[in-house]
């Protein structure tokens, strides 16, 4: 959430910035309505003393035995009076907050501005891409002898676009999130296994809601009003909400492992079938509490940890940098590590890093102290460490030979008791 304060100071160019994420958006409204809401408040506050004067006359008035009757009837209008305008107050504010909420995080000035994500800049490219002396097959088609997944059982137990993955494609997988993990580990990150589901607080205060109410699933009844995690960004953002951290524990770098569950899947059509956008996939999160002076360095320390992991697998990767229209709604910069997918014949991103700066930790007042001094709200970042699904889609068809088997990177070679590829099953 953005600053009023900054708001009502830089309202011209603080619209112009927000247009370059959004181009429908609009300060007059919510300006209007913060000056009237300090109107009224004047106005609340005026007729309050006045009740407060009045009570003070009456009691006077009542010891020394004069009428009160035309003041306790004074009193009662103006207690009317304050009720309805302490009524239209909150419906005010409740607007106001809407309003605000609404607006996404200001992109920063090193953050090229554009609608079209074909502007997103290339800021560093790793590796060659794959060439094949054969015809080169997709993940779907590699599994047909690989059974290393199996999208019709997944569909017959819970619908389109779900994963299941079974045998080798089941370690694999685990392989490849406790290597994941395990880098994480070694740079110093501290390991999380959190909750699955959030309250609405705490996907509020990570700006998943309300704006993106429609791609989460949630359980709603009697009892329970919770959303599963789009990302583990979310509930690790709420570890700390409503707290003042000291600056002595700061930067706060955790990590975390969950499956994580979005609506959108298949929304861009059915080219992207199997594992390349499906509702569920599993996730090893990057996520960081620092002050303003440390975000800038804990972003690029993300980067490096990323790389690390995708120069392991030895993969042919490349960085780019967002424009303002390609970023999420919390984000002031954003890059995106994404891998060739030859089945594909293009990039996908397997990790989107993230400087929100204090947007998050303003909608969860999650603040840090230092000595005497006044709270601040903190900077917050996350970035993927990795997802897996396009990342094991990259493995099989970036290390695919011609009879169909894949060679596995020597890292995960340990996570899989010395398994160094993977054979197509014997017909």
């Amino acid at each position: 959430m953005l600053d009023i304060k900054l708001i009502r100071k830089e309202a011209a160019s603080i619209e112009e910035k927000l247009k370059a994420k959004d181009p429908h958006v609009r300060l007059a409204p919510i300006l209007e309505l913060d000056e009237e809401i300090r109107s009224l408040k004047t106005e609340v506050e005026e007729l309050k003393n006045q009740k407060n004067l009045l009570a003070k006359e009456i009691g006077e008035k009542k010891r020394s035995g004069e009428d009160i009757s035309s003041l306790i009837e004074k009193g009662e209008k103006l207690g009317e009076k304050i009720a309805k305008k302490d009524h239209n107050l909150a419906e005010k504010e409740k607007l106001f907050t809407e309003f605000l909420a609404g607006l996404p995080n200001i992109p920063l000035d090193e953050v090229k501005i554009s609608q079209d994500p074909k502007d997103n800049v290339c800021l560093k490219m790793v590796k060659e891409k794959p060439s094949f002396s054969f015809l080169a097959k997709n993940h779907v088609e590699l599994n047909e002898k690989l059974h290393l997944f199996d999208f019709k059982r997944a569909a017959k137990t819970s619908g389109s676009h779900w994963p299941a993955y079974r045998g080798n494609g089941a370690k694999l997988e685990w392989a490849l999130l406790n290597y994941m993990i395990d880098m994480q580990i070694e740079n110093g990150f501290e390991f999380w296994l959190p909750p699955l589901l959030v309250r609405p607080e705490i996907a509020f205060g990570s700006a998943h809601l309300p704006k993106f109410a429609s791609q989460l699933f949630k359980i709603q009844d009697e009892d329970y009003h919770l959303y599963l995690v789009p990302t583990s960004e979310a509930v690790l953002m709420g570890l700390h909400f409503d707290e003042i951290l000291s600056h002595d524990c700061l930067p706060l770098k955790y990590a975390a492992f969950t499956p994580c569950f979005r609506r959108e899947a298949g929304a861009l059509g059915a080219q992207e079938r199997g594992l390349i956008r499906t509702h569920q996939f599993n996730k090893v999160e990057m996520f960081a509490f620092t002050t303003p002076e440390q975000s800038e360095q804990m972003f690029q320390e993300f980067i490096s940890v990323a790389e690390m992991i995708l120069q392991g697998l030895d993969l042919h990767y490349r960085i780019m940098q967002l424009v303002t229209g390609d970023m999420s709604f919390a984000a002031a910069k954003t890059v995106d590590m994404e891998v060739w997918l030859p089945g594909q014949n293009r990039y996908y991103e397997v990790s989107s890093i993230s400087n929100c700066l204090d947007f998050q930790a303003r909608r969860s007042m999650t603040r840090y102290k230092e000595k005497e001094d006044k709270p601040k709200f903190v900077h917050t970042l996350n970035g993927s460490g990795l997802a897996t699904s396009r990342l094991m889609v990259a493995l099989l068809e970036n290390n695919q030979r011609e009879d169909g088997s894949i060679l596995l990177p020597i890292v995960l070679h340990k996570y899989l008791g010395g398994m160094k590829e993977l054979k197509p099953a014997v017909q």
